[in-house]
């Protein structure tokens, strides 16, 4: 009789135990090494599938990077070659002064593409500014009369709400003018503003060590008394500038001006008034004077404006320094 070992429902049946092994005989040998094997190149697929994400984002802000550019880019310069007839406009907004968007730099070239087009029947300059640099204002209203006169085509204003000072020096070379009955109009005069601090130091017992090489160098100084002399030297610049703005309005008017001892005193008037008085010649919009003067209701904008690599410049900063000096200076203002 021999004594042989059956296993109870109590003992689980092991077929290891049974072929005589033990638990570790159930794995070919080197599994360890293929296990981290397979681990090590789960974890490297993982890493390329991450640096291909990070790589295709990046190329993705590079892509909307290249567009927005060439979107702004191609903003900055409106459509050259429409042949299809139109109205072109070139808006003037803001403070006309140099490096700002209604300079004459910006405006001239905007005036040159618009009327160069042969699809243009006419250019409306859309405006709608307090004023600012004679300089820059007498820039483009010369620029107005000889390329009408080169490209044979009329030039309007629309005024929408405000067209005073420099920005109507800007408008009396144009062949019309058409406001709102409450549009700003006028303001035909010069300025040059400034601050003097000599009585406060005075009082706080300041002394200004200003050295100069020059008896009127330090014309403009905040800090320094200004002389009799100066100031009848400034005042003849001023009424230097004023006439040349007074010239240019009447030159641009002509007999449509019905001139008031008041019209060139700095007043300004609603456009109701100009109306009345010579200084605009009806009541439009842009749609309105696009459709029944100038017969072309297609409108076509040429402004110039900033692209995306210049906006940012500015919004860095870029401008912030040349406005702090320019605060600090007392230039003659058409405003």
């Amino acid at each position: 009789m021999t004594d042989s070992h059956h296993p109870t429902a109590t003992e689980p049946y092991l077929p290891e135990a049974a072929a005589g092994m033990g638990p570790a005989a159930a794995h070919p040998p080197g599994w360890e090494r293929a296990t981290l094997e397979k681990l090590a190149f789960a974890t490297l697929d993982e890493q390329r599938t991450a640096r291909r994400w990070r790589n295709g984002i990046r190329l993705a802000w590079l892509a909307l990077v290249v567009v927005m550019f060439w979107v702004g880019f191609k903003n900055s310069d409106p459509a050259g070659d429409v042949s299809t007839a139109h109205t072109a406009v070139v808006e003037i907004k803001g403070e006309i002064a140099s490096g700002a968007d209604a300079s004459a730099e910006v405006v001239v070239a905007a005036m040159r593409s618009a009327l160069e087009d042969s699809g243009s029947q006419a250019l409306v300059l859309l405006i709608n500014s307090p004023g600012g640099s004679p300089v820059q204002a007498g820039m483009i209203n010369d620029e107005i009369v000889r390329l009408r006169a080169l490209h044979k085509k009329p030039i309007y204003v629309v005024v929408e709400e405000s067209c005073a000072s420099a920005a109507y020096y800007i408008a009396a070379a144009a062949d019309k003018i058409y406001v709102d009955k409450a549009s700003i109009v006028g303001s035909i005069g010069v300025l040059m503003d400034g601050f003097g601090f000599t009585g406060l130091m005075d009082k706080l017992g300041v002394e200004r060590r200003l050295m100069t090489a020059g008896a009127n160098k330090g014309f403009l100084d905040p800090f320094s008394p200004q002389t009799e002399a100066q100031r009848s030297y400034a005042q003849a610049m001023l009424n230097q500038i004023h006439k040349q703005f007074i010239d240019a309005v009447k030159q641009g008017r002509g007999e449509r001006l019905k001139e008031t001892p008041e019209m060139f005193t700095g007043l300004f008037w609603t456009g109701q008034q100009a109306v009345t008085m010579g200084l605009a010649d009806g009541f439009g919009t842009l749609d309105t004077v696009a459709r029944d003067v100038v017969k072309a209701e297609e409108i076509i904008d040429y402004t110039r404006h900033d692209n995306v690599a210049e906006r940012l410049a500015k919004r860095f900063g870029a401008a912030i320094g040349a406005g702090a000096v320019h605060a600090m200076k007392a230039v003659p203002a058409i405003r």
